[in-house]
């Protein structure tokens, strides 16, 4: 979706935006640290998160890939800065048609600074010498698909910026027009250079409207985190410093959280000053890192740390083709990526139900299913990697997976218990330790209200439902047993599998079951997961294979521990369970005297 209608239908709601921007990091860890840093951040429902495109057109490659994965995988709206540094015409439409083969629809288009080497921008053979010029060709090319950015500069550009820290009446008229000229192009948004001095901005608004440019203009935000950080980039922007913010940066400048605490004030104010004049939409310069932007916006009231809303019960992909999609199954709750990523070749996405089977169209199982940041794999090492002697052993990881001890799991792509599970993890405990090892539940709920903080999702006015559910390895034996069980329990379903393909249940392959849905003020039910047995072939074999891929090959190879998980993996089954009496049942029956 591009990200003016997005900001425009807010505002036409009364609400305000906001948006971060990111840069590519320098190592493969720090790429892996901004994503687990992203997840938290937009958590918060940013309207957009934009990622710049290194000086020169240095980081080229990595901020499409990026890019990419914003949109898909961390499931945000993105937008691709897209400079002329460097980049024939060629290169920017390779670039451009990367970013639309992933599904992005918002670039912001920028000259760009001098190539390396070079005290003054230089057009480079085949390229463009200005973003208009980048505005005119993806308007031409590419018609009405990209929403286009560019940039607005409160101060005038640094390039007509004086000594003295002042452009002149006639450079910053100048400036001006050329801004319009972008718009009248086809930009159909603004985002400005970072100030300090409020006046400033809201002068540069007026004078824009003054002109004719009627777009939004979104005010950009850096907050302060430290004091040499803070004169580099002022320096490097030619950026006006307000006396009064220097006067109160140089007695604290070598105490970093004092200035970083002056930072989120002074940024509160300033955007507090902002909105009172009527601008809806606030573009945060995070610098890549989360606690001082964040701040910000709780003291704005913009967002509550406590009250983190789930418009379905998994993050719907920002990807254009992806946007009306709602139902899953429930097999890859804690592994959406991996979900994501197994069904990026479908051309259409479920949407209202799931009907027809899909499981020939999930794509294969690759390493890129297992590949872990290293910070997750340094913890699982911690957390998993300990003598397992028996399968008491690795039971008793798994209880202390439950009990909260743990904060990873082979199985999971999340980060501890989530909410819900802490409302069951009592009886998980029990039955882990009766050897049925779980790696997938939910709590039954009926008619829960939609913003409860635990099991709520969908906004607020609804009541939301779910059946309960178990997902489990157990060995022969134990599965016999439930089986058994479950004959003198009706309501209760079971689908079980091993990894040599023998299956058990007594439901149909083609029946598909509803596990959760929702009921909301004015709308059909939405039921955003399910189960379906023909996908619990697929997950299956993802869900065996992390046995060997994400715990037993931690261990060295002649280790009896790993000799012991593999044994496990080729003789244990997967079972789901739901009890579908959500309002009288108790799936824990099941387990009661096994």
């Amino acid at each position: 979706m591009k990200v003016i209608d997005k900001i425009q239908s807010l505002a036409n709601e009364g609400k305000t935006a906001f948006s971060f921007e990111f840069f590519p990091p320098k190592t493969e860890d720090g790429v892996d640290n901004l994503f687990e840093r992203m997840d938290r951040m937009v958590a918060h429902g940013p309207t957009f998160c934009d990622i710049t495109w290194g000086a020169g057109g240095s980081t080229a490659d990595l901020t499409l890939d990026i890019a990419s994965r914003m949109q898909n995988v961390v499931c945000v709206e993105s937008m691709m800065h897209l400079t002329c540094t460097n980049m024939p015409v060629e290169k920017i439409d390779h670039a451009l048609e990367t970013i639309k083969g992933n599904g992005i629809q918002n670039v912001l288009a920028l000259r760009g600074d001098p190539p390396h080497g070079h005290d003054k921008f230089v057009k480079v053979e085949g390229g463009f010498g200005c973003a208009l010029d980048l505005v005119n060709h993806v308007r031409s090319k590419y018609g009405d698909y990209f929403g286009i950015t560019v940039a607005g500069y409160p101060e005038a550009h640094p390039d007509v910026i004086g000594e003295n820290g002042l452009a002149s009446d006639e450079a910053y008229q100048s400036d001006l027009e050329y801004l319009k000229r972008k718009v009248d192009a086809g930009a159909d948004l603004i985002v400005t250079q970072l100030f300090y001095d409020t006046d400033v901005f809201l002068k540069f608004v007026n004078d824009c409207r003054q002109i004719g440019i009627k777009c939004p203009i979104v005010p950009g935000i850096m907050p302060i985190n430290n004091y040499k950080g803070f004169l580099r980039m002022t320096g490097f922007c030619k950026t006006k410093i307000p006396a009064e913010v220097m006067a109160a940066l140089e007695p604290i400048q070598d105490n970093e959280e004092a200035v970083k605490a002056y930072g989120i004030h002074l940024g509160t104010e300033m955007c507090r000053k902002i909105l009172a004049y009527g601008t809806k939409s606030l573009h945060l310069y995070t610098l890549n890192m989360e606690k001082s932007a964040l701040a910000i916006l709780m003291n704005l009231g913009m967002i509550d740390e406590s009250k983190i809303s789930r418009s379905l019960p998994w993050r719907r992909p920002a990807n254009v083709f992806r946007t009306k999609e709602d139902v899953r199954p429930i097999f890859w709750a804690n592994r959406p990526k991996s979900y994501i990523s197994r069904t990026k070749g479908w051309e259409d996405f479920p949407q209202g139900r799931w009907g027809d089977s899909r499981s020939a169209s999930y794509g294969a199982l690759t390493d890129h299913q297992f590949s872990r940041p290293r910070a997750r794999d340094k913890k699982l090492q911690q957390e998993w990697v300990v003598p397992l002697k028996s399968v008491e052993d690795i039971q008793e990881k798994f209880k202390e997976l439950c009990l909260g001890n743990l904060k990873t799991s082979p199985w999971s792509e999340l980060d501890g218990l989530q909410p819900e599970t802490k409302i069951i993890n009592e009886e998980l405990v029990k039955i882990n330790s009766k050897g049925f090892l779980t790696i997938n539940s939910q709590p039954s709920v009926n008619a829960e209200r939609s913003d409860s903080s635990t099991v709520g999702w969908g906004g607020p006015g609804g009541y939301v439902y779910q059946k309960a559910y178990l997902e489990f390895f157990c060995s022969k034996e134990k599965l016999d047993a439930v089986v058994e069980k479950c004959k003198s329990l009706p309501s209760i379903t079971y689908i079980a599998v091993n990894k040599g393909d023998n299956w058990v249940s007594n439901t149909a392959q083609s029946d598909v079951n509803a596990v959760t849905w929702g009921v909301f003020p004015g709308k059909e039910i939405i039921q955003p997961t399910i189960v379906d047995p023909a996908s619990f072939k697929v997950w299956k074999d993802e869900a065996f294979e992390t046995w060997s891929r994400s715990w037993a090959n931690l261990y060295p190879e002649t280790d009896p521990s790993r000799n012991l998980l593999e044994e496990v993996k080729n003789s244990y089954y997967l079972v789901s369970l739901v009890e579908n009496d959500y309002i009288n049942g108790n799936i824990f029956t099941v387990f009661a005297d096994l």
